[in-house]
């Protein structure tokens, strides 16, 4: 099993095993082993035990007499939790899940703009205006923009002061944080610091049109910038079929 410095065994199973589950190493209606698992991990029974007791309460698996630990269909699994939607996202996300998460922000973002922009205080403008500072400042790396651009969101939906609303960044922060990596690290994005000045301003003047406006306008440019990307990192198909001739 691979270490993570400061992460206990406990906490490396459950991602090792909560990650194979999400790849599909292991399918729904499959049986998990736990005696297998102890020896591909190299931890004891009880570390096993215990993470599957944390995979269960996630809904990812089910234990019976008879039938031992099966994998439960995806239906059931907990998507929202925050765990499974990391680990859905941090190796090789698909276009479906990234489809449903930029569509999930297309209806929840939109809304807590319009909702921020009459109900921010000052000290919710003054978190978005230091998150976007940070993203404007010369030389910031991809790492310190993928943070700020979290931060940054994260204010805006605090802003709208509704608590069910607020809750609702985790499912934001695991898709605009897939996105950032995706495209910053790619070294050649556009500029994003002018369409989030304008949702800013949007709600400074507490103007709900103009923050939905604004909102919808940034999450096209998100959208744009992870298809541009994607699109690069996809094999032109007429170099990945062509076949070197032989000379006659």
């Amino acid at each position: 099993m691979v270490n993570h410095p400061g992460r206990g065994l406990h906490r490396q199973a459950v991602e090792e095993i909560g990650r194979r589950i999400i790849r599909g190493d292991h399918p729904p209606g499959s049986v998990l082993h736990p005696d297998r698992l102890e020896t591909e991990l190299g931890v004891s029974k009880t570390v096993v035990r215990e993470a599957l007791r944390v995979l269960a309460s996630k809904g990812l698996i089910e234990s019976r007499q008879k039938r031992g630990t099966t994998i439960r269909p995806r239906a059931d699994w907990n998507l929202l939790d925050s765990d499974l939607l990391h680990w859905q996202g941090s190796s090789d996300p698909t276009d479906a899940f990234l489809e449903d998460l930029a569509e999930v922000r297309a209806i929840v973002e939109p809304a807590g703009a319009r909702l921020a922009a009459t109900r921010r205080t000052e000290s919710d403008l003054a978190a978005m205006r230091q998150a976007l500072d940070t993203m404007a400042a010369p030389g910031t790396d991809a790492d310190a923009m993928v943070a700020a651009d979290l931060a940054f969101h994260r204010a805006l939906l605090d802003a709208a002061h509704n608590e069910l609303l607020s809750r609702m960044e985790v499912v934001i922060e695991a898709g605009l944080g897939i996105r950032d990596r995706i495209v910053y690290g790619a070294q050649h994005f556009a500029d994003s610091v002018p369409v989030h000045r304008e949702l800013l301003r949007a709600v400074e003047a507490g103007d709900p049109d103009a923050a939905v406006a604004a909102a919808g306008s940034l999450l096209a440019q998100a959208s744009a910038d992870l298809a541009a990307v994607r699109s690069r990192n996809e094999p032109d198909e007429e170099t990945a079929d062509a076949v070197p001739k032989e000379d006659a």
